[in-house]
């Protein structure tokens, strides 16, 4: 079925669909205005909220990176256990008692000067050099905390790690020694298991309306701790930084961000960077918090539902109660319009009634009365002057026609008739197969009779040769001024030799007559004729001209063929 147009509704239809239109306009629009403006104070609160929870847990990363490097310190600061010797029982007693009380310290050993290993806990690596190792490197110097990295000597070594992946560590080392002379060092290879215990303890339990997680990611942007034990399947799907994610000093309205992450979805995002407490300890890591934007936004999306919901219910009542108000004006108009359609149907009796449902609708009936009985009186005054306007019409626009197709000087077609009626007469002649010519002809020296005799006599010649045209042509020739002196003859059924005899008979007339004014006058005549079914009108008129031209080149008053 076609579906109906809005005019083809009845008038209460109309306004109950007006103001239902206007009532859920203005619903939607303050829905989606309230929406937005929930959905930003929601997106402050909650990246205040995962800001909160990323400086926390900075907070506890740096304190318990500075209470490692302190007990490093703590450890080769002991000197009167070193000075008995590196591998002495004290010193592995301390070692031993120092990983119990730090069990996410999963070896703890001393290196003497040269890099061996002298005293560890657990026997591991005693004997075995670290001298190529980074963190007795920089020890050897001052107090060194390394950034996150995977156990190359201690992986066969060490236990299965609880969490099923492979162990990753922060190496802590600090140097020994007795007096100005640095005997050792001592190194701590702390499990990254205790990132993992703190970011847990900070992430809220997920539930239906939050799912916040917390992520770290080195100084240079790599991801080295994600929840979930999704740290490797990320790096190898290239998480790096989320761009957009901003640190707290760059924000100007939100604490958090919506960025995309690499899983292909947008996350709330705030990022706090770590905040040392100790210059050895400043690896330049970045805490990060992100949730779901479904979850993180969820209560306005109810919200903004909830809002429509209302508007939607409004603009149902708005619409029932417009109806309601509009039916007895529309039963009115409905009496007036059967009224009116009896009165143009022209039955007997039939007027138009008086409405009363309003001020309005009374007056619209009293003018459609007076209005219906003036234009049944002048209906027919008025068809029969509609009538004599359009015959008057149509004969000047057959005036108009001709003039415009008539050169006014010579009463001859001009090139706008003329092009009409050769394209026809071309027409026909391919259709048939029959021949065409055409007669180019130009007055000899006319600049100089206008220039002689004046313009007047000028024009008299032109028109002495246009009734010489009209009487020695057929009727069936088309004759037609171009412009100027210039006239062309359109011969149908006419080959090239008959053109050129009717040619010469042409000016041969013209030589024989004498004009009172300006005396003898002769004409030149170029004469061509249809070669092909693919000539046209122009290629015709071309070659016509060129033979013309070659006429007056040969000393005018004669007639030329075309090449």
């Amino acid at each position: 079925m076609t579906p109906l147009r809005f005019s083809d509704h009845s008038l209460r239809a109309q306004i109950a669909l007006v103001f239902g239109a206007l009532v859920v306009g203005l619903a939607v629009l303050l829905s989606l205005a309230f929406g937005e403006l929930l959905k930003r104070r929601i997106e402050r609160d909650a990246g205040t909220a995962l800001q909160v929870i990323a400086e926390n847990a900075g907070k506890l990363l740096a304190n318990g990176l500075l209470e490692r490097s302190r007990e490093a310190e703590v450890l080769a600061a002991a000197e009167v256990v070193w000075v008995k010797g590196l591998d002495t029982p004290e010193g592995h007693h301390m070692l031993a008692r120092s990983q119990a009380t730090q069990p996410h310290s999963v070896w703890i050993g001393v290196a003497d000067a040269q890099g061996v290993v002298r005293t560890a806990t657990g026997g591991l690596l005693v004997g075995q050099s670290v001298a190529q190792r980074p963190w007795f490197q920089e020890g050897l110097q001052k107090l060194h905390v390394g950034d996150v990295h995977a156990a190359k000597l201690l992986e066969k070594l060490l236990p299965p790690n609880p969490s099923g992946e492979p162990y990753r560590l922060v190496d802590f080392a600090a140097p020994i020694r007795i007096g100005p002379t640095t005997v050792g060092v001592v190194g701590i290879h702390g499990s990254w298991e205790w990132t993992r215990e703190v970011m847990v303890s900070l992430t809220p339990a997920h539930t239906e309306d939050s799912a916040v997680e917390l992520f770290v990611f080195d100084r240079e942007g790599q991801l080295i701790y994600a929840p979930g034990g999704q740290t490797q399947a990320l790096r190898e799907a290239g998480q790096h930084l989320p761009a957009g994610a901003a640190a707290p000093g760059d924000r100007a309205a939100s604490p958090a961000a919506v960025v995309p992450w690499r899983d292909g979805r947008s996350y709330l995002t705030a990022m706090v960077p770590l905040r040392a407490r100790s210059s050895a300890s400043d690896l330049g890591w970045r805490v990060v918090a992100r949730e779901p934007v479904e979850l993180a936004f969820a209560e306005a999306s109810r919200t903004v539902r909830m809002a429509l919901a209302i508007g939607l219910a409004a603009a149902l009542l708005a619409s029932v109660l417009a109806w309601l108000a509009a039916r007895r004006l529309s039963d009115d108009l409905y009496a007036l319009a059967d009224a009116a359609s009896a009165v143009e149907a022209e039955k007997a009796g039939a007027r138009i009634p008086q409405a009363h449902s309003s001020r309005e609708v009374r007056q619209l009936s009293s003018a459609l009365g007076r209005m219906t009985h003036r234009l049944l009186a002048s209906r027919e005054a008025m068809e029969e002057k509609v009538r004599v306007r359009t015959l008057e019409l149509e004969a000047a626009n057959r005036a108009l026609d001709l003039q415009a197709r008539t050169d006014a000087l010579t009463g001859l077609l001009n090139r706008r008739g003329f092009e009409t009626q050769m394209a026809f007469a071309l027409a026909l002649a391919r259709r048939s197969g029959r021949p065409l010519s055409l007669i180019t002809i130009d007055v000899d020296h006319f600049k100089r009779v206008n220039d002689t005799y004046g313009h007047e006599a000028g024009d008299e010649v032109l028109r002495r040769l246009a009734r010489t045209l009209e009487v020695r042509l057929r009727n069936s020739d088309v004759v037609a001024r171009l412009g100027g002196e210039e006239f062309v003859a359109l011969l149908p059924d006419t080959d090239l030799a008959g053109a050129q005899a009717i040619a010469q008979s042409l000016v041969a007339a013209m030589a024989g007559q004498q004009d009172p004014v300006v005396g003898l006058i002769t004409v030149s005549a170029g004469v061509a004729s249809m070669r092909s079914l693919q000539d046209n009108g122009t290629d015709l008129l071309r070659r016509g001209d060129a033979a013309l031209y070659e006429a007056k080149g040969q000393g005018r008053n004669r007639v030329c063929v075309e090449a």
